[in-house]
């Protein structure tokens, strides 16, 4: 086969042309879909590190897991809206108490890009400067959010004392 001069641009040219198309196909296809176990195992992930963030006091770990829009509802309280209504509460939280949760979920319902979990929780709290722990056990409903690189943040979280 010869080669000519011009023949060498129209290959190059119809080449960059398929390669733009694909790339243009690939871009449009829609996201890969995870299963409903992967799901689940995500926000098995978000809680341990959450409560972990709790249970040892780290504000860090905790506003890092916070989204801006996070709304957190108690019974009898004023609900605390956004990252740093909850980043200030729990500092002084902290500063006071030592906290020992854990969370007990009895149901969790994925639904496209958002789900809910509901459950029953125990937080014993025990003062810094001394004297006896208080235990407080309740029910929670929660909802987290899939956030753009994948992983679910929890975006609302309800709870009240029995």
């Amino acid at each position: 086969m010869v080669t000519t001069a011009c023949s060498l641009p129209v290959r190059l040219m119809r080449f960059v042309a398929a390669a733009i198309v694909l790339i243009g196909v690939a871009a449009c296809a829609p996201p890969a879909t995870r299963s409903e176990a992967e799901d689940l195992a995500s926000i098995e992930d978000f809680n341990r590190q959450y409560l972990e963030a709790i249970n040892t006091g780290d504000i860090d770990t905790l506003a890092a897991l916070t989204t801006e829009d996070h709304m957190m509802i108690s019974s009898g309280g004023t609900p605390l809206s956004g990252k740093q209504a909850l980043v200030d509460a729990m500092t002084g939280a902290f500063e006071r108490l030592s906290f020992n949760e854990s969370w007990k979920p009895e149901e969790t319902v994925v639904s496209g890009d958002l789900a809910y979990q509901r459950g029953t929780f125990i937080v014993i709290a025990t003062p810094k400067s001394g004297g006896d722990s208080s235990a407080t056990v309740g029910n929670f409903l929660r909802i987290y959010r899939r956030q753009p690189d994948g992983r679910w943040f929890m975006v609302r979280d309800s709870f009240n004392s029995d």
